[in-house]
């Protein structure tokens, strides 16, 4: 049996009888992307729709294109500014509101540090861990106050050594963007995926809703059953230190790194997932809650109203989960 998760205020619309349900894939961001959705419009134009709209993720935000927007920001010299397009002015925006919101936890700007551990576009230099002399200097380029931007021109200022890494947030944008196209284009019952991080709208064609199960980190746990939601109006993103890794002497180093240390976190937490109408704030927290550790991440979701989902592992190998209120009130 699972554990049934339904948004709060939730009422069934309407189901979308008669039309057919769409399937359609790709790859993406060097992950995948799935849409369902119940339209009668072409699955060529469906598709074009869709490959458009993450084309234009990339060419914005891609560590990994040189003739990216991002990519042109890293390079700027000192002093130097971009104006920038609105997809990256948007998830800039929302990057540097969460970081004021968490403290840092969530930097926008830890590029150089990414890079140096092997989890951004450039390999990393040398087996293990960096050396600590490197960690130091790559944290001193980075801090989420020190880039200058308007929000409201979108002109985005670089202080000198600067490297925006926005991995942590354009994947859940991109679902939005997705998303967003779908419904000005008419389909109102639809599932967006790109990596794993959803957002969903309607309900299918026989009027139940997008169920979407909880991705559970490998590994024992405990007695609860498993976490299932319906995705009507609402966005998942989940963080988990095991799908990006490596591990050296014994020790499992994982992708998401402390802005403070420069180090990647270890703190307890196996996974987090995080439930939010907007998949890029989800996306965002996600992270920010894993670094903030279990009673940060908790007591701020608590304050602030998020449905949130702690997965925390125990000194014998085994792990609880725990959930905030928000997400405490979308049991059925």
């Amino acid at each position: 049996m699972n554990q049934v998760l339904i948004p709060t205020g939730f009422a069934p619309p309407v189901p979308p009888r008669g039309l057919p349900l769409r399937q359609l894939q790709g790859a993406t961001m060097g992950t995948t992307w799935s849409v369902r959705c119940a339209t009668t419009i072409d699955p060529a134009r469906l598709r074009a729709g869709i490959v458009a709209q993450l084309e234009r993720v990339t060419a914005e935000m891609s560590g990994w294109r040189a003739d990216s927007d991002l990519y042109r920001f890293n390079r700027l010299p000192a002093g130097a500014s971009l104006r920038l397009p609105e997809g990256f002015r948007r998830v800039l925006a929302c990057a540097l509101e969460t970081a004021a919101a968490t403290d840092g936890a969530f930097d926008p700007t830890l590029g150089a540090l990414v890079d140096l551990w092997g989890f951004g576009a450039q390999p990393a230099e040398t087996e293990g861990p960096p050396p600590e002399t490197r960690i130091a200097a790559a944290r001193a380029c980075a801090g989420w106050r020190r880039i200058g931007f308007d929000a409201a021109t979108g002109e985005a200022w670089q202080p000198g050594g600067l490297a925006l890494d926005l991995s942590g947030i354009a994947k859940g944008f991109a679902v939005d963007l997705v998303a967003e196209w779908l419904l000005a284009a008419g389909v109102r019952d639809c599932l967006v995926e790109i990596g794993g991080e959803l957002r969903g709208h309607g309900v299918k064609p026989d009027g139940s809703p997008w169920w979407v199960g909880i991705e559970s980190p490998p590994g024992p746990r405990d007695a609860s059953p498993p976490f299932v939601v319906a995705l009507h109006g609402l966005a998942m993103a989940s963080s988990g230190e095991y799908r990006r890794c490596f591990h050296h002497a014994g020790r499992l180093y994982g992708h998401t790194l402390d802005p403070l240390s420069g180090q990647p976190i270890d703190n307890g937490i196996a996974a987090i997932t995080v439930l939010h109408p907007s998949c890029m704030q989800a996306d965002a927290l996600a992270t920010a809650f894993a670094v903030m550790g279990p009673a940060k991440a908790l007591d701020h979701a608590r304050h602030r109203g998020i449905a949130a989902l702690l997965v925390l592992r125990d000194g014998s190998g085994g792990r609880s989960e725990h959930v905030s209120p928000a997400l405490a009130a979308m049991l059925d």
